[in-house]
């Protein structure tokens, strides 16, 4: 039963640790809505690629522009710390009482 545990503790960590790229990430987009960045550059397109999935379905499901502004990254930012501060806390407390 302790390697389901630590098998729980492993996966709770790397989702803390995705999670928070992703986070770091979204922060960048909004940074770089900001600014006027070159749509061909290589980290640009990687940033729009990663997050723009996330944010269209928010804005798909809610409609958080309001005058010209997108709310969005906010609520993506607003989930990830309730996943991490529940999800992968849980995960973590679950994995370290089986070992």
């Amino acid at each position: 039963m302790f390697l389901f545990g630590y098998f729980l503790v492993a996966i709770a960590e790397v989702l803390d640790f995705l999670l928070l790229m992703l986070m770091i990430v979204v922060i960048a987009r909004a940074v770089l809505s900001w600014v006027s960045p070159d749509p061909y550059n290589p980290i640009v397109r990687f940033i729009h690629n990663v997050t723009e999935p996330v944010l269209y379905r928010i804005r798909m499901k809610i409609p958080v522009v309001y005058a010209g502004i997108d709310f969005s990254p906010i609520l993506v930012f607003a989930l990830i710390i309730f996943l991490r501060g529940f999800v992968v806390k849980i995960l973590f407390q679950f994995g370290r009482s089986l070992i």
